[in-house]
């Protein structure tokens, strides 16, 4: 008999993949959001979790910004 699972295919680069890993790891396990780890840039994640993962990537990318100064 088949199981299916509905969920959400992630493809990434290898850094990206390693935060969507640690972002989960961080989660309590009630949360954890990673349904299975295809290969070192794909993922099968719950399909409610796409905006949070968004949300999360932004964030750190704007954490990681580099803006510069305005010159005085």
């Amino acid at each position: 008999m088949v199981n299916a699972t509905k969920g959400l295919f992630i493809s990434c680069d290898i850094p990206m993949a390693q935060f969507i890993i640690n972002l989960n790891a961080s989660m309590p396990a009630s949360q954890k959001f990673i349904i299975h780890v295809l290969d070192s840039t794909h993922f099968f994640v719950q399909p409610d979790v796409a905006g949070m993962i968004r949300s999360a990537i932004s964030e750190f990318r704007d954490q990681n910004s580099y803006e510069k100064p305005s010159g005085a």
